[in-house]
């Protein structure tokens, strides 16, 4: 009997090598803040991966310590109020005792009024920033984005105030104190460019023609994006962050009007 031919083992087929998912290294939190300059879109979609606002609001807090220590060293509270007084028209119907008087309580609590402006207001405006965008978003661009994204979009979107603080305080020293305009010291808002005459509801208006809010909108506008690409397309994100910008501007222009 002829020997059978003997099979050929089974080869056992080579495992296919799946392609590595190529994951792009976190972010780091000083990171993400000079990421919004440079890489805004990338950084806000590191971020919505994992949200962080603890950095930014350090850095808020910090940033306003250092504005009201050195606008205390650099202002003269008393001639300050007497000049706020004089250009107040209602001023005229005031008796000298009386200005007197309004210059010396302005200028006994006046120092206090930069730590209070420069340290937890920033703060409180982003929360309040954050919760205003957070039922925008989710409202009218059905974002489902959680509170903890929105705040981490928010203070991040308001880094380039950082830059500001750093104009504001090369403004304050090169200035002589009494040339300073506390209420709006830096050239970067259309108000800057027009007389002390102009009404007050006008000024309220060009003040927020700002380069430095147009920025904190479009950066909010990219981070919600980020954080809901496929229900925010095209200029959608944008169009949301506009809005709320543009409800606000009404109601503080009114409110100028009202009390002009």
């Amino acid at each position: 009997m002829e020997n059978a031919p003997i099979p050929a083992p089974h080869a056992e087929p080579l495992p296919v090598s799946s392609p590595q998912v190529q994951l792009q290294p976190a972010i780091s939190p000083f990171g993400r803040i000079i990421g919004m300059f440079f890489s805004p879109k990338a950084t806000y979609e590191d971020i919505v991966r994992k949200p962080s606002w603890l950095l930014p609001v350090i850095l808020m807090m910090v940033f306003g310590l250092i504005t009201a220590v050195a606008i205390n060293q650099r202002i003269n509270w008393r001639q300050f109020m007497a000049q706020q007084i004089e250009r107040n028209p209602r001023s005229a119907q005031l008796t000298p005792e009386q200005k007197e008087q309004q210059i010396e309580v302005g200028a006994k609590y006046a120092p206090y009024s930069p730590y209070v402006f420069g340290v937890p207001a920033p703060i409180i405006l982003v929360l309040i920033v954050a919760s205003v965008m957070l039922g925008a978003y989710n409202l009218l661009g059905g974002a489902n984005v959680n509170f903890k994204t929105s705040l981490a979009i928010v203070s991040h979107a308001y880094v380039p105030n950082f830059l500001l603080t750093l104009l504001f305080l090369v403004v304050l020293f090169v200035k002589p104190p009494g040339d300073m305009d506390l209420n709006n010291p830096v050239a970067t808002n259309v108000a800057s460019f027009l007389p002390d005459s102009i009404p007050k509801w006008l000024e309220a208006l060009c003040k927020n023609i700002d380069v430095f809010s147009l920025w904190i909108l479009i950066l909010i506008s990219i981070g919600f994006a980020a954080a809901n690409p496929k229900k925010l397309k095209g200029g959608k994100s944008l169009t949301i962050a506009a809005s709320m910008l543009a409800l606000y501007v009404v109601l503080r222009v009114g409110i100028a009007f009202i009390f002009s």
